[in-house]
């Protein structure tokens, strides 16, 4: 049984032997069957890829050939043209040379007539200096002497007649100019009053306005130094003052009194503060307004803000501000017409009154204090020789400054630009200040009434009583001696005193 089983699988173990080889050797053959198709395919690859590059080059070479053929065909054809131009320029000296010689033989013959001139021209000076008995040089200085003098008598007289018509054509266009630049500078020239009027909505607020016992209005008018007339003139009131800022300020602050209702001395101080602070914003923007319409760039705020005050000052009743715009325009406008700065012209137009912002204050004339606050706030000396020539303080040495100056004239000295009688009287309530101001210890003053009456607030710690009669009989004395006036000036001292405690 087991001899038969191992015969068996002996049997089995040889055929699996057998069908093994015989895969094996399937395989064999197979594989070489695949090289030998792998070098077949190699080797025909190789052929074509020769083949390729044969017919490649071969395009190539006949390439090359056929642009060789073409540069030979050009080179022919250029060396043909140099050929001609060769043959040109050979024609071309030929005709030069020709010309040469015969250029040559004009000299030649051209020289021989200048030396046959020549001895010709000294038989013949010979020959005169024979009979006239003068030699050439004295000839020659007797005729120029004669030339000098008729040349003299020509000039003077073309000098005379020039000189006629350069003035007749100076003072025509100066004329021209000037006009043009009238006609073209039309400005609104606002003449302050002293008077200004604030509407009420009805003719009960004028008591509200007086207050219980005259409290309300007389803080108003303690304040502002302006005086309130609350007359017969149905749902308005009259504000009067000379000083036109103090005269704003009390007008916006009744207004807003009017509109917010509440009219009490406490209200009426906060108010009155704010109005101030309101004026002055006022000031600075009509300051930059007037530079930015002038196109004058890089004013200091300080020169912006004195600028503005300008525009509550007038001169003769012409506002100053509009006054000094319009020499600013007229300045810019002959500038350029006979070619000057015109830039300068227009910034020195509009700064030549600048003084006039801090004359009432401090001591100089306009001039001598618009220098000051022109150096002091870094402009240059052309505008600052402007501001001082305009009234011909100092000589104008620069264009400019006699167009500012000339600027001025026309713009103060037209038709309507001014009215005496009111600068006059603007002028007599500020000198009633200025005495009331030189005493000691006081703190405000304000003339009011139109002049008839001057407001003397005193610091309450240095005047009693006494002391605050004396001031005002003292005022008065000086008042008489040193002004001219029509009718009385009554002066009144108020000594305020406030004890102020606070409840915690």
């Amino acid at each position: 049984m087991n001899t038969g089983i191992s015969i068996a699988l002996i049997v089995v173990l040889a055929l699996a032997v057998a069908v093994l080889c015989v895969m094996y050797a399937k395989l064999s053959r197979q594989s070489k069957i695949n090289a030998a198709d792998l070098a077949e395919k190699e080797a025909l690859i190789k052929k074509e890829a020769v083949i390729s590059a044969k017919e490649a080059l071969q395009n190539e070479r006949e390439k090359f050939n056929e642009e060789e053929r073409e540069r030979r065909r050009e080179l022919n054809n250029l060396e043909n043209k140099l050929s001609k131009r060769e043959d040109e320029l050979e024609n071309k000296i030929q005709s030069v040379t020709d010309k040469e010689s015969h250029l040559d033989k004009r000299e030649d013959e051209i020289d021989r007539k200048e030396k046959e001139l020549d001895e010709a021209l000294q038989r013949q000076t010979a020959e005169l200096e024979r009979i006239s008995g003068l030699s050439v040089e004295d000839a020659k200085n007797m005729l120029l002497e004669q030339l000098k003098q008729s040349l003299a008598q020509e000039q003077m007289q073309l000098i005379r007649e020039n000189e006629a018509k350069i003035r007749e054509d100076a003072q025509e266009k100066a004329k021209d100019i000037l006009s043009t630049t009238m006609q073209r500078c039309m400005m609104e020239q606002v003449v302050e009053s002293t008077v200004s009027v604030v509407s009420l909505p009805n003719d009960e607020m004028k008591g509200r306005i007086i207050g219980r016992e005259g409290r309300n209005i007389r803080t108003l008018e303690t304040l502002t130094g302006v005086d309130l007339i609350i007359d017969d003139t149905p749902e308005a009131v009259v504000l009067s003052s000379f000083d036109p800022v103090r005269r704003e300020v009390a007008k916006l602050a009744l207004e807003k009194l009017i509109q917010d209702g509440r009219i009490h001395p406490v209200r009426i101080e906060e108010v009155v503060e704010k109005s101030k602070a309101e004026v002055e914003k006022k000031i600075f923007r009509e300051g930059e307004n007037a530079a930015l319409d002038m196109g004058v760039m890089g004013l200091s705020k300080e020169l912006i803000k004195d600028l503005g005050r300008l525009y509550y000052r007038t001169s003769y009743g012409q506002n100053v501000l509009n006054h000094s715009i319009e020499v600013g325009h007229i300045a810019g406008m002959l500038a350029a017409e006979l070619g000057a700065n015109v830039y300068t012209a227009k910034r020195a137009g509009l700064l030549h009154d600048i003084g006039k912002a801090v004359d009432q204050t401090q001591e100089g004339t306009h001039i001598q204090l618009g220098v000051e606050l022109a150096r002091k706030f870094g402009e240059r000396e052309e505008i600052i020789h402007a501001i001082e020539a305009h009234h011909d303080d100092v000589t104008a040495n620069t264009i400019e400054a006699v167009l500012v100056k000339i600027a001025d004239a026309i713009s103060a000295g037209r038709p309507g630009a001014r009215r005496d009688t009111l600068e006059i009287y603007i002028k007599r309530l500020q000198k009633i200040e200025e005495i009331v101001n030189s005493y000691k210890g006081i703190k405000q003053s304000f003339a009011v009434q139109a002049g008839r009456e001057v407001r003397v607030i005193v610091e309450a710690e240095q005047f009693d009583d006494l002391a605050s009669q004396k001031l005002a009989r003292d005022v008065a004395n000086k008042i008489e001696n040193e002004l001219d006036y029509p009718g009385q000036i009554r002066v009144t001292v108020v000594r305020e005193f406030r004890a102020v405690e606070v409840a915690k």
